[in-house]
């Protein structure tokens, strides 16, 4: 019998990381690899990204729905709840010898919850990692202590699950996935992209992303406009906008993006890009600026500077591409003037980036063969104490 190895995705940025594993999970003959999309992936106000995963040649075991139209707390709670009774119903039906999860979203913790309770194991990316202006902290803490085995992006983030009481045997440094995927990714030539964005590229560009910073309370509007109304004055600059994820108050930073789009011939909307898209925008732009965690995984890699707003990401171990500003127009704008400056292009190219330098994948497919295959998993787990100074 082979073993089935569950794999969770939820939102397009997430897959993007998954996608080698995936890849070299379906090489292996001992084991039966089953994606389950939801979330986001299923929405059609986020792009039905699913169809991306489709169209990887990959086949999607179960597409599960659990997103409610609106982006309150109280929304968030429910499409959390829909979650665990949805999934307590696919665990029964499919019982996996593994469920694969990566990051410290919502849904990821309801999923991991309902698969604790199953005693389905579970394997987690890129725990130990902080983000203080987000709830996905303590979300990705939460499911560190719900998981068996442990795939960290650098020796800091493993040393910190190890923290959190997780024995050390089982807490593996693999590096960042998504430095992989730009060395092995065959990227778009510039004028492919502009083909597939039905953009021209002529102007220097930036590539921005901002999601709600969650543990404050409606900020997301003022922060959004004050992003956008520079954007509106830097008229030798381009600027493509990929949206907000399902997150609360992740609407409202959709529609200010859209109207802006409409009103301003140097901003572009997209719901989603895809990774190669994506990627190839990076290759090609001037900087990357917002909150999102590929402005400090990503980016850094291509010798671009970050402009990182706000505390979104505070915490998050950084290169030295990376300045970060306060949410607010002249924050923002000195940002981006320093950015832009050709001494600070220079530091940029010159950078190294902290989250390694890619073959993460095989790394995290040999671990899981270990455990998996050998039956070594004992879901009795120990608190591992640190020695105390």
């Amino acid at each position: 019998m082979k073993k089935i190895i569950s794999i969770l995705t939820a939102t397009r940025a997430e897959y993007g990381l998954l996608k080698p594993i995936i890849a070299k999970l379906n090489t292996v003959e001992e084991f039966d690899v089953r994606i389950v999309a939801t979330g986001a992936h299923l929405s059609p106000e986020f792009g039905l990204t699913y169809k991306e995963i489709e169209k990887d040649g990959f086949v999607i075991d179960e597409k599960i729905e659990i997103l409610l139209s609106s982006d309150t707390p109280s929304s968030i709670s429910k499409s959390m709840g829909l979650a665990m009774i949805s999934f307590a119903d696919y665990f029964e039906k499919l019982n996996p010898d593994l469920l694969i999860v990566l990051g410290d979203r919502y849904e990821t913790l309801a999923v991991a919850s309902t698969a604790m309770n199953q005693r389905i194991p579970i394997a987690h990316l890129y725990g130990g990692e902080t983000t203080e202006g987000a709830i996905d902290e303590s979300i990705r803490h939460a499911i560190t202590k719900l998981s068996y085995l442990h795939f960290t992006s650098t020796d800091e983030y493993r040393n910190r699950v190890i923290q959190l009481g997780e024995h050390p045997e089982r807490v593996y440094n693999v590096g960042g996935i998504g430095i992989e995927n730009i060395i092995n990714e065959k990227l778009l030539q510039k004028v492919e992209l502009e083909n597939e964005l039905n953009i021209s590229l002529s102007k220097p560009y930036a590539v921005v992303t901002f999601h709600p910073v969650t543990l404050e309370n409606n900020s997301s509007e003022k922060q959004i406009e004050s992003l956008l109304e520079v954007c509106k004055e830097y008229k030798n600059l381009d600027f493509i906008f990929t949206k907000a994820n399902a997150d609360a108050e992740g609407r409202i930073i959709n529609q200010f993006i859209d109207n802006y789009a409409k009103e301003n011939d140097n901003i572009f909307a997209f719901t989603s890009l895809g990774m190669r898209r994506y990627l190839s925008a990076l290759k090609y732009c001037s900087v990357v600026i917002g909150n999102s965690s590929s402005g400090l995984l990503e980016a850094p890699s291509f010798g671009i500077p970050t402009i990182n707003i706000g505390d979104r990401q505070k915490g998050r171990l950084q290169a030295s591409s990376v300045i970060n500003c306060e949410p607010t127009q002249a924050s923002i704008r000195d940002a981006l003037d320093l950015s832009l400056s050709e001494e600070f292009l220079q530091k940029a190219k010159k950078t190294v980036n902290p989250y390694g330098n890619g073959d993460t994948s095989n790394k995290v497919v040999e671990v899981i063969k270990e455990y998996v295959i050998k039956n070594k998993i004992d879901l009795k787990k120990k608190f591992y104490d640190c020695e105390v100074e």
